[in-house]
């Protein structure tokens, strides 16, 4: 830890706790200054849903943000404080895709990212889990044949040329023939409420 003053000290702490009784409960997520404060302080933990169909297509969702710019990505989320993978996991698929998913409880890859000329949401543990759809993706959000918006989804042969720079790890996984894509053989892991 880092050595400080008594008054030092006593400072932080009183911005640390003034700062927690106005964030509330953490389980709902952070109000964004304070979530780009903690990419500050700490590496973020997320999982990664790669999603391929029989054919051997993988499901890709669209952002543009100021941190990624457009692209595809494959879907995924934040770990929440007390939030288990498998938690966030479903809850990606029901924000991001409108769907449930089963998926294997061992990710297939972890990755840590580290985006050197950014001190926000610069440094990544990432988690890859194979997933199966239970549901269809909402038709709502499926992109058409014009420039996809943001939050769309669309199956993918291939790695796009458009994926996002970060998630350029993924292309073996993307790209792997159907004859490599296991589906995830047991049923999710039961979620305490």
């Amino acid at each position: 830890m880092k050595t400080q003053t008594p008054a030092e000290a006593a400072r932080i702490d009183a911005l640390c706790n003034e700062l927690l009784s106005l964030t509330g409960s953490t389980r709902e997520g952070l109000p964004e200054a304070v979530f780009l404060l903690a990419s500050q302080l700490t590496p973020l933990v997320n999982v990664d849903l790669l999603i391929r169909n029989a054919s051997g297509q993988t499901l890709l969702t669209w952002r543009d943000d100021a941190f990624c710019g457009p692209g595809w990505h494959v879907p995924g989320g934040i770990v929440r404080f007390k939030e288990t993978f498998a938690q966030r996991i479903e809850a990606v698929a029901a924000s991001e895709l409108g769907c449930r998913v089963r998926f294997a409880p061992t990710p297939r890859a972890l990755n840590e990212i580290q985006v050197p000329h950014r001190e926000v949401r610069g440094h990544f543990i990432s988690l890859l889990f194979d997933c199966q759809l239970l549901t269809p993706p909402s038709p709502a959000l499926k992109s058409g044949d014009g420039m996809p918006t943001k939050g769309q989804w669309q199956w993918h042969d291939r790695s796009p040329d458009s994926l996002i720079r970060v998630h350029a790890m993924y292309r073996p996984y993307i790209d792997a023939p159907a004859a490599h894509w296991q589906t995830p053989a047991d049923p999710s892991p039961k979620v305490d409420s």
